[in-house]
């Protein structure tokens, strides 16, 4: 509950982004760090949800969610870094104020992107270091708190790591520190290497 609690604030100034953003989903989607289930009820009903968290704690509470909004979201415990599913089995990926707080935020975009089809679509909420000095400077700041307190970073070029990670990005709204961002996997060019290939 203390999750939800802290999270408030941020719920109601994101509320109608992650409404705007997730109406874009379709057919087979997967959410990563669902949490708390806090998206479920912003999905276009004709969607079929998988949501997965790396804590048991939170997945109960969005268990729990996803009865009293009576979503049949599948949600299972799992690690964003290396997703337990087949390449290219959904048919969008989600992720909303994830990236600020996994380990690795270009691995588990790279594994997004690894598990949406060709020309399936991902779908990124964001908050990313702010391009002023000060304001970055301040960011910076916040987020030696941020990070002991509540495990997430304040300060991530979250637009570049998503770029570089495999996401070719077919829309974005900026507002203030906030990025929703819809994109795709970027097409490999024919006889391009693979990550097998090409001596690695």
């Amino acid at each position: 509950w203390l999750y939800d609690v802290y999270n408030a604030p941020m719920e109601l100034g994101t509320r109608g982004k992650r409404r705007r953003l997730l109406r874009e989903a379709r057919g087979s989607v997967l959410e990563i760090g669902v949490g708390t289930g806090r998206n479920l009820g912003y999905y276009p009903g004709s969607v079929e949800i998988t949501g997965v968290d790396a804590s048991p704690h939170m997945l109960a509470r969005a268990k729990r969610r996803a009865l009293r909004l009576d979503s049949r979201a599948a949600l299972l415990e799992g690690d964003a870094h290396g997703l337990a599913f087949e390449d290219g089995e959904f048919d969008t990926t989600v992720g909303t104020c994830v990236l600020c707080s996994v380990a690795d935020p270009a691995a588990v975009v790279r594994e997004m992107v690894r598990v949406t089809r060709p020309g399936g679509a991902i779908l990124l909420l964001e908050h990313v270091r702010p391009r002023s000095r000060m304001l970055g400077w301040f960011s910076d700041l916040a987020t030696v708190l941020t990070r002991r307190l509540f495990g997430f970073r304040a300060n991530r070029g979250t637009e570049e790591t998503v770029a570089a990670a495999g996401v070719e990005i077919v829309g974005i709204r900026r507002v203030g520190i906030w990025r929703e961002i819809i994109g795709r996997p970027k097409a490999i060019a024919a006889g391009a290497p693979t990550d097998s290939e090409g001596g690695r």
